[in-house]
């Protein structure tokens, strides 16, 4: 077996090309880090450095375990890291958009579940708007939406607002252009509806609110009866309505920003959450776009 003590005193040394400053960078003597290496070289049947006038060279031998004690140190390392993330226990109260809340996270959350069992997770649907300023007092962590280019935090991955109306019915207020068009849109405080109402000023399009709620399958539900029409993320469309766009002389939307917000000091229990969504979401995106 290799010893790890032992391959990181080589790593060290064939690294910083001498035992002095191998050894300073180890924080241990040069006689111990020499004895090290001789250790390792007994262990293997070789000798693994070249010490000569020229300098201290790697031998074949050492050329060939260089390689694979990084490795060993990396897989060690990782291990252990690991197994103190196991350890890690707390609650993390966790604020996100009702869309990926109930679509994009629950998957994300059941695969931390298991790899944590020690954490707890509070999560809260909603407008995050207002849980941005609740960071720390309410909130360790909010996945929040902002327009592209904006909002602080860390940018995770970007999203298309489309306008949409029922798959089965004739979208309202489409024909003639003349009568105000219904939207179905969240209460005020939602980005996209502030988007839509001023898009369609700038468009010189009339149009009226027929339906306003904090919940997501409500304002999809009256999308989908032909009642409204709506503005949702193109990535995450129901699969009961269709999108619109120019051709249904809609002006376009602007491009949205998901950004994940940290609140100060977060414990580790919160980073380990924070790093596995923003890896669960790149995923997502590269299985997207394969």
């Amino acid at each position: 077996m290799l010893d790890p003590d032992l391959l990181r005193a080589f790593v060290a040394v064939a690294d910083h090309g001498s035992f002095t400053r191998g050894a300073a960078a180890l924080n241990r003597t040069q006689s111990a880090v020499s004895m090290q290496i001789q250790r390792l070289e007994g262990a293997i049947g070789a000798a693994v450095l070249d010490r000569s006038r020229r300098g201290l060279r790697l031998t074949p031998a050492g050329e060939v375990l260089l390689g694979y004690a990084r490795r060993i140190l990396s897989v060690s390392a990782e291990a252990m890291g690991r197994l103190r993330d196991l350890q890690v226990e707390g609650t993390v109260r966790l604020g996100v958009m009702e869309d990926y809340g109930t679509r994009l996270v629950p998957p994300l959350l059941a695969g931390f579940a298991a790899a944590h069992p020690r954490i707890q997770i509070e999560m809260v649907t909603g407008l995050t708007t207002p849980m941005l300023p609740r960071l720390g007092e309410r909130f360790d962590l909010v996945l929040a939406m902002h327009a592209a280019g904006d909002g602080g935090g860390t940018f995770l991955r970007r999203e298309k607002a489309v306008w949409a109306a029922g798959r089965d019915v004739a979208a309202p207020g489409l024909v003639g252009q003349r009568a105000p068009l219904p939207l179905a849109l969240y209460p005020q405080g939602c980005l996209f509806r502030a988007w839509a109402m001023a898009s369609l000023d700038a468009a010189g399009r009339p149009w009226r609110l027929a339906f306003v709620s904090h919940s997501l399958a409500a304002v999809t539900a009256i999308a989908a009866q032909g009642l409204a029409v709506t503005v949702v993320k193109a990535g995450l469309l129901p699969p009961e309505l269709r999108p619109l766009g120019e051709r249904d002389a809609l002006p376009p939307l602007p491009m949205a920003d998901i950004r994940l917000h940290r609140a100060p000091g977060l414990p580790p229990a919160g980073e380990l959450l924070a790093r596995h969504l923003a890896d669960g979401l790149a995923l997502l995106d590269r299985a997207i776009s394969v």
